[in-house]
């Protein structure tokens, strides 16, 4: 489906040199001197990588018709993860190096989003925090009260996070997947 720059908008799939693109952000710059152009920010589908790119608005565009459905993650088999459409129970195999370091914060029974083109997965795309506990991370010194001093913690899928100093050995806590950081502790 082709279309310019004026139909970029944020969540749209784009076709760039033969690779499948997401847009992230999307901003429409007008500079006091100089043409109006397009600037977006793009999540490479396949890798997972974070690009910029700039368009003017004339430039000829291929977008992607995107099917997104959301699955439950089951397990890992060698280098595939399995995840099941929670609505007919179908299993769906899906290459580990599709995912990249998201599969750091992905364990058994949490729901990723799914996107196929033709019915072929081309990206997993994981909730924007995830839930989980804190299966080692050493006592904080009592007294030492700092503000935003960290510790290391490692949690239940082997990831390890920096945390404040607050947070215990079998603590939940949120971590954004995005950047890999601590959110706040989860009370359960």
């Amino acid at each position: 489906m082709k279309g310019t720059a004026k139909d970029l908008r944020k969540g749209a799939v784009i076709k760039l040199k033969g690779e499948l693109f997401r847009i992230v952000e999307y901003t429409h710059v007008t500079p006091g001197k100089g043409p109006a152009h397009h600037q977006v920010k793009l999540r490479n589908l396949q890798t997972g990588k974070h690009s910029d790119a700039r368009f003017s608005t004339g430039d000829k565009i291929e977008f992607v018709r995107v099917e997104q459905r959301v699955y439950q993650y089951l397990y890992k088999d060698g280098p595939n993860l399995f995840f099941m459409n929670m609505d007919n129970y179908e299993q769906v195999p899906v290459e580990a190096d599709l995912i990249g370091d998201d599969i750091n914060f992905l364990k058994e029974t949490n729901e990723a989003e799914l996107a196929f083109v033709d019915d072929k997965v081309i990206g997993v795309e994981l909730p924007p925090n995830v839930e989980l506990e804190v299966t080692y991370t050493e006592p904080g010194v009592k007294g030492d009260t700092a503000t935003n001093v960290t510790k290391p913690a490692t949690l239940e899928t082997g990831v390890e996070v920096q945390v404040p100093l607050f947070i215990n050995e079998g603590d939940v806590i949120k971590v954004d997947t995005s950047t890999g950081e601590y959110v706040e502790r989860v009370n359960k």
